[in-house]
C-alpha cells in the first residue's frame, strides 16, 4: 500500500511535456513513467486499417476493424465478444461492416496473489484494478479511440460512461460482475445473438 501510495504522486499529466515540432517528449517529474497500453494496440491498428483495401478485418488481440463489407454484395463481417467468465463461447455476436470493435476487460491479464485476483486495469483514485466491470466492449469508427475509450469506461460508472461515449459517438455493452449486461441502443441493434 505505501509503494501504491507512493506511485500515485507520480501521476501527474502535466509532467508530461510535448514539442511537436521538435519531435520530442519530456517528463518532468522523473518518477512518471509514460505507458501507452491503453491506446497503442488501437492506434497501430487503424493505421494499419487506413493502409489497407477495403474488405478486410483486423484482428489484434481485443482490437477488430473493418475495412469495409465482406464482400461486393455489402455482406457485415460476424465479430464474437469474448464472455468474460472463459471458456469458448461468445457473449454475443455482432455485424461489423466498417469500423472497430474493442474490448477492455478484467479476464486476460491477471495475477493471483494470496489467492486473489488482481487485473491489469488500474483505477486511479484506489492504485487497485477497478471494479466497476468484468467487461467494456466499445464500437466506433476509430480504433485508437475506441481502445481508450474502452479502458476509460472501465473505470467509469455507467452513467458519466454513457454520457462520455455518446459524446465520442461509439456504442458500448457494459458487463457487470454479475453478469448483468447493460447496452447503449445502437450497440443492441448490431446484436446477432
Amino acid at each position: 500500500a505505501e509503494k501504491l501510495q507512493e506511485a500515485a504522486l507520480h501521476t501527474d499529466i502535466e509532467s508530461i511535456r510535448i514539442d511537436v515540432e521538435a519531435s520530442t517528449v519530456y517528463l518532468k517529474d522523473a518518477n512518471v513513467r509514460l505507458d501507452v497500453g491503453a491506446i497503442a494496440k488501437g492506434w497501430a491498428t487503424q493505421r494499419a486499417a487506413e493502409k489497407a483495401p477495403s474488405g478486410i478485418l483486423l484482428s489484434v488481440g481485443g482490437n477488430v476493424c473493418a475495412t469495409g463489407p465482406k464482400d461486393s454484395q455489402g455482406t457485415p463481417w460476424v465479430v464474437g465478444v469474448q464472455d468474460p467468465k472463459g471458456g469458448d463461447a461468445y457473449l454475443h455476436t455482432l455485424y461489423l461492416t466498417e469500423g472497430s470493435i474493442v474490448t477492455s476487460g478484467d479476464y486476460q491479464r491477471t495475477y493471483t496473489v494470496d489467492g486473489v485476483q488482481y487485473h491489469h486495469i488500474i483505477d486511479p483514485a484506489t492504485q487497485m484494478p477497478a471494479k466497476h466491470w468484468r467487461s467494456v466492449t466499445v464500437v466506433g469508427n476509430d480504433s485508437g479511440l475506441a481502445d481508450g475509450l474502452s479502458t476509460a469506461l472501465f473505470l467509469l460508472d455507467r452513467e458519466v460512461g454513457e454520457a462520455l461515449a455518446a459524446q465520442c459517438g461509439a456504442e458500448v455493452l457494459w458487463v457487470a460482475a454479475d453478469g448483468t449486461e447493460y447496452m447503449t441502443e445502437g450497440f443492441e441493434k448490431m446484436l446477432r445473438t
